[in-house]
């Protein structure tokens, strides 16, 4: 067993669980959420504070700032009060209570940001507010998880190739798009050692990631307002598009055959099943999708039935039966 000194020096990188008998296909998850803080965001956290120190750009007395639907602040939450820094970050009205209290328990500051930008939504005024505060005072350091190279070279260092080891002869492997540090590290990686397999990006209906319209979005850690400076259309094979009643659904369902994971990881498995039935693998062929969290974070909104009603206006969301996934006798 691990003996650690600092938390984000645990990360169990070899999980996976065979989604197969469930869905219907030869589809593996790998679980990222076995951390300290709970998500993939560790990795990206520890990876640009690490280049932050040794750049001099962090020095005693800075205070980092960020960004962060939710997941990067928690991960950054936990590495400062570890290293002895103040962290703000600024997330908007979509962070559920439990992300924030997170944040805070650790000693962080939230900013909540309640107004989107007419152009840019949340993201956008995020960014403007974090901008301006950083201008106004040197003391505030941004790592800038939308643009730090450290953002995906973590995934391409830890992630792509713990995958790789556990499934030499992956077939097409299925990554969610946030800031797209996951997504370009792993494709990076995955076109250096292995490019014959499928890179698929998954995103939310409502992210202008991979050109479509903007449109509201309610479920945190997929989807951007904003155009992920990080991300490369040439390293992505197919992209997949999912409404957010779907992301429900999948979670809910899973939930009921005793997975309880994030909104980002139903969406990514509801984007590859999507994939996966248009697209069939032989018996010999496997998959795998990357989960980045767990469900515990969204019992106030994608697990809540009240929540999802409002939201979404039907009950549509909550019909757990849906094409592509078995019941259980």
């Amino acid at each position: 067993m691990p003996i650690i000194s600092a938390p984000h020096e645990f990360i169990e990188d070899d999980l996976y669980v065979d989604l197969g008998e469930l869905v219907g296909h030869s589809l593996y998850l790998k679980c990222e959420g076995l951390n300290l803080a709970g998500s993939i965001k560790l990795k990206a956290a520890a990876e640009m504070v690490t280049a932050a120190e040794r750049e001099g750009l962090l020095r005693p007395g800075s205070i980092l700032v960020e960004s962060s639907s939710g997941n990067l602040g928690i991960a950054l939450s936990m590495i400062a009060a570890s290293k002895g820094y103040q962290f703000l970050c600024v997330t908007d009205s979509r962070c559920n209570a439990v992300t924030k209290q997170l944040m805070e328990a650790y000693g962080s500051k939230v900013h909540t940001i309640s107004e989107p930008l007419p152009d840019t939504g949340f993201l956008g005024a995020r960014l403007a507010f974090v901008d301006s505060l950083c201008a106004r005072d040197d003391r505030f350091v941004w790592l800038n998880q939308y643009r730090n190279p450290n953002n995906s070279l973590a995934h391409y260092q830890q992630t792509a190739p713990a995958i790789l080891k556990q499934f030499p002869d992956v077939q097409v492997l299925f990554i969610g798009a946030g800031t797209t540090g996951t997504l370009m590290g792993c494709a990076q990686y995955f076109r250096e050692h292995k490019p014959d397999t499928t890179l698929v990006g998954v995103d939310t209906v409502g992210s202008v990631t991979f050109g479509g319209p903007p449109a509201p979005r309610l479920i945190p850690g997929v989807g951007a307002g904003v155009l992920p400076p990080l991300y490369d259309s040439s390293f992505v094979d197919n992209v997949v598009m999912v409404p957010e009643p779907d992301t429900v659904r999948t979670c809910r369902r899973l939930a009921r055959q005793g997975f309880l994971f994030g909104g980002s990881t139903g969406t990514v498995i509801s984007g590859a099943l999507k994939w996966l039935s248009a697209n069939p693998l032989g018996p010999t062929e496997a998959a795998v999708a990357i989960a980045p969290d767990f469900g515990e974070r969204y019992l106030d909104t994608v697990y809540r039935d009240s929540w999802v009603q409002e939201t979404y206006g039907s009950e549509s969301a909550l019909d757990l039966t849906f094409e592509g996934v078995r019941e259980h006798g």
